[in-house]
């Protein structure tokens, strides 16, 4: 089980951990919300990580922490607004349906967190973004927005691409991670969305799981399937390591 982020600040507080790492408060449009930082070394590549339905929990900062061991800087973004954790299923639905339905305020929220990453000393020039789940589908979002970034990647992430939109914006590789056995994105959605990237004439990389279900890589749930999360992170960290300097 992950603690939430408001029982991390709390422990970094009592642990004196340095303002240049931890929790970070910072403003889009008037609204206060409460991302996440780590860099352990000054300029290192950046990597913008979106978290899932629930909101910035204890698993983005896991994965946070895996990846700064892996010598990049890491701003977990908050899109739901600082002390926001929604816990039932109604609440999580109500949250992303908002920005579901309002893409523009989406976009908005993600560019925002990017500002807050290059605030903290991110080097956004030479940068991914990765999301999970709800977070997948969000990194899509800033990819078709021409986000200036290197690479856009999804795990296990909503792939449909809603009406009036395309990709011919993209500036970075595409790396989609799905689980086979997904029954809330469907293998159809994997297909469309293949063939959408392969007629844009789109760098991409598209690799799907056996017998892995939606949100496989989420440690301690019934979902969590080892060898799909094993093997996608590896990938993923080879794709890191071919695509930022």
């Amino acid at each position: 089980m992950y603690f939430h982020l408001s029982f991390l600040l709390f422990l970094l507080t009592v642990c004196n951990v340095s303002a240049a790492n931890g929790p970070v408060r910072y403003q889009v449009q008037g609204e206060t919300f409460e991302g996440f930082f780590l860099s352990p070394i000054p300029q290192a590549p950046l990597i913008l990580l979106v978290h899932d339905w629930d909101g910035l929990t204890g698993y983005e900062i896991k994965r946070a922490e895996m990846l700064a061991g892996l010598g990049y800087a890491v701003f977990a973004v908050d899109l739901f607004g600082a002390g926001v954790s929604p816990t039932t299923i109604e609440e999580k639905k109500q949250a992303t349906s908002v920005l579901y339905n309002d893409r523009q305020r989406l976009r908005s929220l993600l560019r925002g967190g990017l500002e807050a990453a290059r605030t903290q000393g991110g080097n956004v020039a030479n940068g991914v973004a990765m999301g999970y789940c709800f977070g997948g589908a969000a990194v899509l979002e800033l990819a078709r927005s021409g986000a200036d970034l290197k690479g856009f990647v999804s795990f296990h992430g909503g792939l449909e691409t809603p009406d009036g939109q395309d990709y011919q914006a993209v500036k970075g590789k595409i790396l989609i991670f799905h689980g086979t056995a997904d029954r809330s994105v469907s293998m159809e959605e994997f297909a469309a969305l293949a063939e959408t990237l392969e007629k844009g004439g789109l760098p991409h990389e598209m690799i799907t799981y056996g017998g892995a279900p939606h949100a496989f890589s989420v440690f301690g749930t019934d979902r969590y399937r080892k060898d799909a999360d094993t093997q996608s992170w590896k990938r993923f960290a080879e794709f890191l390591d071919q695509t930022l300097r």
